[in-house]
């Protein structure tokens, strides 16, 4: 540790906010490259903090609490070169900490709007870019009003939360009162809002902007199989790549994600989209000022095309031009990540995990729950049981493998009184 701690002061360091298994993927990109990684998590058990050269058990919403730690290492010597995270919404954090450091990173305006779904939503709606119908609603008399002018298919959400906590698809059977609160609950500020609900295939995009230019490496198919075992609840499965889109709906979908994280004002950094492809063309969701969690830019992109661009988004966090030529698809196979969501209870067993694992297509599976274990209630995206990803040769033998791993791989739980398996 000592050769790692003196080696990380001779190098520029990159701070990386968060080390859960979100941020590992970034730090080990970061010291592929050369740099030193200083990684920050609360929680003084993060697994990334193994991967890094140094680390420290701080909040990464805590900004006073970060300037501090990163004043007392840089006084100490530490080369600090830039800030950056990876599947945590905080760019208003990463924004705070570039500020103070006069490192590369968002503008305090852009990591307002990207944190706040209703004024992303208005700015969006200024600027003309496609999105679905919306309003913030201040009590449940007021949902209901709005409940009855556009109709009961509306979405319910927090206005300040992300990784689908507190979003419910709202119909003519729910319980209204019981989702404004939990909605409500959820919410950091208390705010909640509703929107239209758009119909037609969903698209996960991330898009890397550097002054005039964008490219958009990153585009996934979204999949929402279980939205009925869900409901209320919208859970997304995973995703898929390539994307079933036509090239022009592909063109179409890149158009509109450049100009929607322009209207936000990233001009250097990432953008990270939620788009429908509705029947009258693309419309965004929302729009993040980060890189992606799961395995979006770790495992879809990189199997699937060959790029890595959380290296480009420590390029540019660092302060160097990037390299757009290394955005280019350097082949094509076909892949997919899906989640594990048993009934919630004690875990009792897993079966078929070595079946599974010993597969040479399956180039991920981790689950994070071991028998005895209990399995919370499925309240959002952080729930899930387990992921897993599975590489093809076509799309057909692609969902033939998914399916025989579901088939394979057995979850049992039980309540007090009965044992279930998914």
């Amino acid at each position: 540790m000592k050769d790692r701690l003196a080696s990380a002061r001779a190098k520029r360091t990159l701070v990386v906010l968060g080390a859960s298994t979100d941020q590992i993927f970034l730090i080990r990109s970061a010291r592929a490259m050369g740099l030193a990684v200083l990684a920050l998590d609360r929680n003084p058990e993060s697994p990334g903090f193994d991967e890094a050269d140094e680390h420290a058990a701080v909040s990464t919403r805590d900004v006073p609490a970060l300037i501090a730690e990163l004043e007392r290492r840089r006084a100490a010597g530490l080369d600090l070169a830039g800030v950056l995270t990876m599947g945590s919404d905080i760019p208003d954090v990463v924004a705070a900490l570039a500020a103070h450091f006069a490192l590369p990173g968002p503008s305090s305006e852009t990591a307002r709007l990207a944190t706040d779904k209703l004024a992303m939503k208005q700015r969006f709606a200024e600027r003309g870019v496609p999105i679905p119908w919306f309003a913030e609603v201040r009590s449940l008399s007021e949902l209901r009003a709005r409940l009855a002018e556009r109709g009961p298919e509306l979405v319910l959400k927090p206005v300040d939360r992300s990784g689908s906590r507190g979003v419910f698809r709202l119909d003519a059977t729910s319980d209204v009162a019981e989702l404004y609160g939990r909605a409500r609950d959820f919410s950091y500020s208390g705010r909640v809002m509703v929107e239209e609900h758009l119909t037609g295939p969903q698209l996960s995009t991330e898009t890397i902007l550097y002054d005039e230019r964008a490219a958009t490496p990153g585009f996934a198919d979204r999949n929402y199989e279980h939205l009925e075992r869900f409901r209320p609840q919208i859970l997304e499965n995973g995703g898929t790549v390539p994307s079933a889109c036509t090239p022009v709906e592909r063109a179409a979908v890149e158009a509109l994600v450049e100009r929607a994280a322009r209207a936000l004002g990233i001009v250097r950094g990432v953008a990270k989209g939620d788009v429908v492809l509705t029947p009258s063309g693309p419309k965004v969701i929302e729009i993040a000022a980060r890189l992606s969690g799961g395995d979006f830019c770790e495992s879809l992109v990189p199997l699937g095309s060959g790029v890595n661009y959380v290296r480009t988004a420590i390029q540019i966090a660092i302060g160097a031009e990037p390299d757009f030529a290394a955005l280019a698809p350097t082949e094509e196979r076909w892949v997919a990540n899906r989640y594990f969501f048993p009934e919630p209870g004690e875990l009792v067993r897993v079966e078929g995990l070595e079946r599974v694992r010993a597969q040479p297509w399956v180039k991920k599976l981790e689950l994070g729950y071991r028998p005895g274990d209990i399995v919370p209630p499925r309240l959002s995206h952080a729930h899930r049981f387990g992921v897993f990803v599975a590489v093809a040769r076509s799309r057909a033998e692609l969902e033939r493998r998914v399916r025989w791993v579901y088939d394979t791989l057995r979850i049992e739980t039980r309540t007090p009184a009965v044992a279930r398996r998914a």
